[in-house]
């Protein structure tokens, strides 16, 4: 019986990553999203990410390939997910509310021409969308990871990459593979093999 519920587990993540594989417009979306953070980067900006829970640990998986290393060595890249600083997100959010532990980090370290990427499952994640309108007011480019139909995000987000399910797990599995094919993509943009 656990062999089974396993394969069925196993099966249903193939099955969002074939729908998101088969969806031209998506891959479309990813490849603009991967040039957009190339330009930032190759323009000495910065990219920054923010998500709750697991979208969080996704967040902070895609800095840390950016900033450290995905496939080569090559120099670092200005990437930082906006939780890990535990003393800032608990004061804000003691001092004002978890609503805006986001936004009142993206106003201080967001520049125009930056990117924000943020990453919510359901697109409806308060303190990530009000972290896009602050962005927006700034004039950075907003991305946004999310699941299908993109939520409040849809309407914030320049490039929205609304993976086409809505199991959650499933979304997150999708949004980490997403992850990695834009550092592959960005990596190889800037730091091509000689």
């Amino acid at each position: 019986m656990r062999h089974e519920q396993i394969q069925r587990i196993i099966k249903s993540s193939m099955d969002a990553k074939q729908a998101l594989l088969e969806n031209t417009v998506l891959i479309g979306r990813i490849a603009e999203a991967a040039n957009r953070c190339s330009e930032t980067l190759s323009s000495k900006g910065k990219i920054l990410l923010c998500g709750n829970g697991g979208s969080a640990a996704d967040a902070q998986h895609i800095a840390a390939e950016l900033s450290g290393r995905f496939y080569t060595d090559r120099p670092p890249l200005y990437a930082e997910a906006l939780h890990v600083n535990g003393s800032y997100m608990t004061a804000v959010a003691n001092d004002y509310s978890y609503d805006v532990v986001y936004s009142r980090m993206v106003e201080a370290a967001g520049r125009k021409g930056d990117v924000l990427i943020g990453l919510s499952t359901s697109g409806n994640s308060e303190n990530v969308v009000k972290a896009l309108e602050t962005a927006r007011e700034l004039g950075m480019v907003c991305i946004g990871l999310t699941g299908d139909g993109g939520g409040k995000m849809a309407g914030l987000c320049d490039i929205i990459i609304d993976v086409p399910s809505k199991d959650t797990p499933r979304i997150q599995e999708c949004h980490i593979l997403i992850g990695h094919i834009l550092c592959q993509l960005i990596e190889e943009s800037l730091f091509p093999a000689s």
